[in-house]
């Protein structure tokens, strides 16, 4: 292998991290965000289908 090749293997992995570093984290806060979001859809819903039963009841 000479020179020029190690050098460009070793920018394409630099790069591939590099990319990797920026892309995960972004990949897994939206990942935490879509899941709070469902919480609070399944949350609300439940509370106010205990709210519908509650007033059914009375």
């Amino acid at each position: 292998m000479s020179y020029r090749e190690y050098v460009i293997g070793a920018y394409a992995v630099f790069a591939t991290f590099l990319a990797w570093d920026f892309l995960v984290p972004r990949i897994r806060l939206a990942r935490a965000r879509r899941a709070i979001l469902q919480r609070v859809a399944r949350e609300s819903a439940r509370a106010q289908h205990a709210a519908m039963v509650k007033d059914a009841a009375e």
